[in-house]
């Protein structure tokens, strides 16, 4: 018999990635696809199933090609994807209307309808604000807004949920995301059916699927349409997935409590496990058995990060684009060489990161992005450092309300996009005064989602035990105490901010939409 290897599939919000893995975690080969993000409104997210699969089965055909494996060595598969990323369909499990991304934040108005009812399942969202990414909120929002749709609708499920259907042709959900933003609760049994009476939707249990699973359950066999679409070879198990972040806990081996996964690309998203219910303002979970069976997940998250950098250098950069291809860098390697040799505060230059609203801690989707002390003298790169340096500070502001809660994070596992700037990482350090852990596979929900493909496999016993030996941490960046102190005054200010622009911005923002 051949060398074994796993394939992950980590579904992004721009993008999937597709890699190849051994059972030790060495990656073989990678590839990846984009496909389109529509915004039709301000505040809106939205992305066609047809197009993710086109650009799955493309990425899935040119890993293939480019690892020069014979597919028939894959011995397990696993997912992961958006979360919560909301579709509907018919009986027949054709889809009735585009999806609803995670970012999108049109449904505020119920989200604060189910806020108004006080049940006790709004421990989840700490006591707070209930967001309007979750499941209940945007379900609401169709049933009032496009209420034909909505009585259409047998199924009400997640994008992961639709991937694992076209893998394996079964309709189950995962606890991984039916516990995070679903407000389903194992220890009290299940579904929370007063809670969804308390806003109008109970009828919406009956269109979920019928099966929650485990992470790394093995669903089923790869159908023969699906691998042939892929270009893979029918059989393969294929492990319950997941959404992406989550999943990026296991690629980065943070699978028991004491620390903090930081999982970085277009959003930020702040993970820990714990082994007692816990729950305070500012944070959301605990979730019981979300990742871990037995373990308690604790989250925060930043909706807009790599999204907001993306847009700037997409639309204020193009003047650096001369000097980056003649010395063979991107525009990302120069914005970062002149931001890291501006000083702490950006010259007087705060940024509020609020693109997309506030996920966590005051769950706003009425706040939006802010520039405050704009001059004749500021440069694309000092916009640049108050950006990175927003998004450092909003990445402490979910720490500090962890700490409060009862969380006592000694460590950062970082893994996405960010950590290819070195400037980004220090900032984060620095600003959180905690050291920041690297692994040697940076994609880590894609390596996330093999491990759960090996599980799946029974090439490992459980998700923790894959963990522990497919990972490997390869870089670690100690926090300067100095710097940290010189963050300061700039880090109390931009807390200040949301206080006192909070109204303001808030009249603004519905007044728009």
């Amino acid at each position: 018999m051949g060398k074994e290897y796993l394939l992950g599939i980590d579904m992004g919000t721009s993008s999937v990635k597709a890699g190849i893995f051994d059972t030790a975690g060495h990656i073989v080969a990678q590839a990846d696809e984009t496909y389109p993000l529509y915004t039709p409104k301000s505040g809106w997210a939205e992305q066609k199933p047809n197009e993710w699969w086109r650009a799955i089965c493309g990425a899935s055909r040119a890993l293939i090609a480019k690892s020069g494996i014979n597919p028939r060595d894959i011995i397990g598969m696993g997912v992961d994807t958006t979360c919560c990323t909301v579709m509907i369909a018919d009986e027949d499990m054709n889809i009735l209307r585009p999806a609803i991304m995670w970012m999108d934040m049109r449904a505020s108005r119920q989200a604060k309808k189910i806020t108004a009812t006080g049940h006790e399942m709004l421990k989840n969202n700490g006591y707070g604000n209930v967001s309007a990414e979750s499941m209940p909120a945007k379900a609401l929002w169709i049933k009032e807004n496009e209420p034909a749709l909505y009585a259409q609708a047998n199924y009400v499920f997640e994008c992961v949920d639709w991937l694992m259907y076209k893998l394996t042709g079964r309709l189950v959900a995962s606890i991984d995301t039916a516990a995070p933003r679903w407000y389903y609760d194992r220890p009290t049994g299940g579904w929370p059916v007063s809670f969804y009476e308390s806003f109008g939707l109970a009828d919406v249990i009956e269109k979920f699927p019928k099966e929650v699973l485990d992470m790394g359950t093995n669903v089923g066999p790869l159908t023969e349409t699906a691998a042939r679409e892929l270009g893979l070879a029918p059989g393969i198990p294929v492990g319950e997935g997941g959404a992406d972040a989550f999943v990026g806990m296991l690629g980065l081996n943070v699978v028991r409590p004491g620390n903090i996964a930081m999982i970085t690309g277009t959003s930020h998203l702040h993970l820990g496990l714990t082994d007692k219910e816990m729950h305070a303002k500012g944070m959301w979970g605990s979730y019981a058995d979300a990742v871990i069976p037995g373990l308690g997940l604790v989250e925060g998250g930043q909706t807009s990060t790599g999204a907001i950098v993306n847009w700037f250098k997409t639309n204020f950069c193009g003047g650096l684009e001369t000097e980056a291809g003649s010395r063979g860098k991107s525009i990302y390697d120069i914005l970062n060489e002149q931001a890291d040799k501006l000083p702490i505060g950006a010259e007087g230059l705060l940024a509020l990161d609020y693109f997309q609203g506030n996920r966590t801690p005051y769950a706003d989707p009425d706040v939006r992005g802010l520039f405050y002390g704009l001059s004749l003298m500021h440069t694309p790169a000092h916009l640049y450092r108050a950006i990175v340096e927003s998004i450092c500070f909003g990445t402490e502001a979910i720490m500090e309300s962890f700490r409060a809660g009862g969380m006592k994070p000694d460590g950062i596992y970082v893994c996405g996009g960010a950590v290819k700037s070195r400037f980004w990482m220090q900032a984060h350090a620095d600003v959180c005064n905690l050291p920041l852990y690297i692994p040697r596979v940076t994609e880590a929900p894609c390596l996330g989602s093999a491990i759960l493909g090996a599980v799946a496999a029974g090439y490992y016993s459980d998700t923790a035990t894959a963990a522990q030996n497919m990972v490997t941490i390869e870089d670690k960046v100690e926090p300067d105490a100095e710097k940290h102190g010189e963050y300061q005054f700039f880090y109390n200010k931009y807390k200040e901010a949301y206080q006192v622009s909070k109204s303001w911005m808030h009249d603004i923002t519905t007044h728009i939409v």
